[in-house]
């Protein structure tokens, strides 16, 4: 594995400011998973601090920062997406993006 960090796309970073994104959160723990799903609008993006979102629904007011890697964002198919853990619906958002959080090996 590199520590280089992943190319970054212009073009696609120009599509994400402003766009709203559905986010997934898995954290692996050795007892078992925990998800978390929130949503916001696209504020800031920037190849070395990332990608920071405004966040709306049950959160809103609150912020959050995503690394920035952009082979995460994915275009959202059309449609009506519950998040789990508040049953919030999220209608039409323009990307998904998904996370996979690993605790280092002790």
């Amino acid at each position: 594995m590199s520590d280089n960090p992943p190319d970054w796309d212009e073009l696609l970073a120009e599509r994400l400011h402003g766009a709203r994104v559905l986010v997934g959160l898995t954290y692996r723990k050795p007892d078992g998973d925990d998800l978390l799903q929130f949503f916001g609008t696209v504020s800031e993006v920037h190849p070395r601090e990332g990608i920071m979102l405004e966040l709306e629904g049950s959160r809103a007011g609150e912020t959050y920062r995503l690394p920035p890697d952009l082979r995460a964002f994915h275009p959202a198919p059309p449609g009506s997406y519950r998040l789990r853990q508040t049953g919030e619906m999220v209608i039409d958002p323009d990307f998904t993006s998904t996370w996979e959080i690993t605790p280092p090996a002790h």
